[in-house]
């Protein structure tokens, strides 16, 4: 069953992928949904007997590499944090398939868009059930290799292959950082296997590393390598930048990356390795400032985006800068609790926009919209729901695992404490905002919309709506069903070995005896949030263009993202391409194409036709010169070659 549930994603890309023109786009579209709820199906069967029957355990499939003292099996772990894992990825990849059926039937490459969600799935399914970090890096790679694809498949777009190869490039530069951890990892304990590697880390916390020509705390270099590479994945602040321009591939590629796979990747992967980063404070406290830090920036930004995709993405960075947070402060359950709630209620969103897209016939401009809740009230309905979930509407899913996190910033005794909950304290009423003033600009007041297409406005197809109905339930129940288990006092019970925490790490049983006060902040901030946009785009429609208006500097400073893609073109694009055009022009133009009659190439080439008429093709003649060889090579020897 386990076997099943990997590697039937992989027969669906292998079939949709090699045999599509043949077999067709609706025999493609089936085959690799269909198996995918299948794997939907075990993995659910899965996740209640490891969860809450015990059964864990490992199944090795082959013996992947062996050189020396490394040895690599190709295995996979199932625990209880690979089972919650195993059910987000594969019910809303299961879905964005059936959504994609309605969304994608005029698209003409179907076949290729299946097999590439159905390689992504299989790509992160093996990234969260590695028993190795070799096996978790394959994986890592293999959603970096499909969101290129993915992000890029309209290749005739140049935005979009622009998109695809900032998203693979950025991502490139945190996974070096990872490689680095992966090979200090080695280094230090003798092994990449997680049961060695956590059975050696605590004989870890008195050895330094060489590193950068210094010695310094071996777990701190390892955990902080291992970082930049969550950093890269997770679209944490610094690396976050590919994130935004992926909504250039389809909606139901931005639902995936942004819910189920690839950005949920780092945060995976930081619990997974909880027992090397409860060696290092520093580095905890890294992770909790960069996450706050996060959370805050892309609310602010989000604040000001008019594509509604792009404010989805921007939220999406924003509630990764919280699980963060938690992970920051050494509540591992309460991260991982948010990265499965914000799974399904930021599915629902992007599954909602999409629907939205399709009734305006492809229109992603809020400012061309409004008045839609008559002309699509399911719709409405699911975005609803799944804008109540972000912004932590009490009982919802968000409200549970997103205000958690708060508690565990508010008790935690690092020196970044105060610093992470007044961020996300401040995030949560920014995220109200946004969320609200997305739902006003899209549904609500007279419509901007071109008459033709707003009258021609529709609801979706039942293959979209079907997704939207399930992702709802998740938005509004699964919080309140699995608190208990991730934040309340079955956790240890729950996640057993799979999450460790220290003896003296009490974050769990304090975050449950803070003040009323502090506990009612973020519901008392999400209701400011939305009092203030419904006054902005409600009550009072002039007020945003003359706030703008007012505050020019600090409204084109957040609509240009803080300057961050600036800096970079001039920190590292300009040099870039400046060396490379002085090598072309005075390296390649001058150097090899320029001395001479004909220049350097030219002469290089008239030496090669001379050494080719070497080559006569007579045996007696490569004989005679290889005798010169070895008698050459022989005196060499006897005259002081040979020491």
């Amino acid at each position: 069953m386990h076997q099943a549930i990997v590697f039937l994603p992989l027969v669906g890309f292998l079939i949709a992928g090699l045999f599509g023109r043949l077999i067709g786009a609706r025999a493609s579209e089936l085959v690799t949904t269909g198996l995918l709820m299948i794997s939907a199906f075990f993995a659910w069967i899965v996740f209640f007997q490891t969860a809450f029957g015990g059964h864990d355990g490992t199944v090795e499939l082959f013996t992947w590499m062996a050189s020396g003292k490394l040895d690599v099996t190709w295995a996979i772990r199932v625990d209880t944090l690979t089972a919650v894992m195993l059910i987000l990825v594969t019910t809303v990849s299961s879905l964005v398939h059936l959504y994609s059926m309605g969304y994608m039937h005029e698209d003409p490459s179907r076949p290729r868009f299946f097999a590439y969600l159905s390689l992504f799935t299989f790509a992160m399914l093996m990234l969260v059930t590695s028993d190795n970090l070799v096996q978790l890096f394959f994986g890592w790679e293999g959603v970096g290799l499909a969101s290129y694809l993915l992000i890029g498949f309209w290749y005739d777009k140049p935005s979009a292959c622009a998109a695809a190869m900032k998203a693979f490039i950025v991502n490139r530069v945190g996974d070096f950082g990872f490689a680095l951890g992966i090979f200090a990892v080695y280094l230090m304990t003798g092994s990449v296997a997680f049961e060695q590697v956590f059975a050696a880390a605590p004989s870890l916390m008195d050895k330094n590393i060489l590193f950068l020509g210094h010695e310094w705390h071996a777990p701190t270099v390892i955990c902080l390598l291992l970082f930049i590479g969550a950093m890269g994945k997770s679209a944490q602040l610094g690396l976050h930048t590919w994130l935004p321009d992926a909504m250039e591939g389809p909606t139901p590629v931005s639902a995936l990356i942004h819910a189920a796979t690839m950005v949920t990747a780092g945060v995976f992967m930081v619990a997974r390795l909880s027992p090397l980063f409860e060696l290092s404070d520093t580095a905890l406290n890294v992770v909790l400032f960069v996450g706050a830090s996060t959370a805050f920036f892309a609310a602010t930004v989000g604040c000001v985006q008019n594509d509604i995709k792009r404010v989805i993405a921007y939220s999406t960075c924003s509630q990764l800068g919280y699980m963060f947070v938690a992970l920051g402060t050494g509540a591992y359950s309460v991260g991982v609790f948010h990265l499965l709630t914000h799974g399904f209620f930021k599915a629902l969103l992007f599954l909602a926009a999409g629907s939205v897209i399709h009734a305006m016939h492809h229109e992603q401009d809020m400012r061309h919209m409004g008045g839609l809740w008559r002309k699509i009230p399911f719709t409405y309905a699911t975005m609803m729901i799944g804008g109540l979930a972000l912004t932590g509407f009490p009982f919802t899913a968000g409200y549970f695992s997103k205000d958690a996190i708060i508690e565990t910033a508010f008790v935690s005794h690092s020196p970044a404490a105060t610093y992470a909950w007044v961020m996300t304290v401040a995030a949560a009423a920014l995220t109200a905002f946004y969320t609200w003033r997305q739902m006003f600009m899209t549904f609500h007041g007279k419509t901007r919309a071109d008459h033709h297409t707003f009258d021609h406005a529709h609801e979706s197809p039942l293959t979209m709506l079907i997704p939207l109905g399930v992702l709802s339930l998740g938005a509004l129940f699964a919080g309140m069903i699995l608190y208990p288990y991730f934040v309340g006092h079955d956790v240890d019970h729950f996640f057993r070995e799979s999450i460790f925490m220290a003896s003296d790490n009490k974050i769990l049983e304090e975050m449950h005896h803070i003040p009323g006060w502090a506990k009612w902040a973020p519901t008392v901030m999400m209701a400011l949030g939305f009092a203030v946009a419904y006054w902005m785009y409600i009550a009072n429609t002039a007020v945003p263009k003359a706030l703008a208006k007012q505050n020019d500097v600090l409204y084109r400073f957040l609509l240009n993202k803080w300057y961050f893609d600036e800096l970079y073109d001039f920190l590292f694009v300009r040099p870039t391409m400046w060396l490379g055009r002085f090598l072309w022009k005075q390296g390649d133009m001058r150097v090899i194409d320029g001395y001479g009659p004909n220049g350097v190439s030219a002469r290089v080439i008239d030496v090669t036709n001379r050494v080719v008429r070497l080559q006569t093709g007579y045996l007696y003649h490569y004989a005679f010169v290889m005798l010169v060889g070895v008698a050459a090579l022989i005196t060499w020897f006897m005259f002081g070659g040979a020491h």
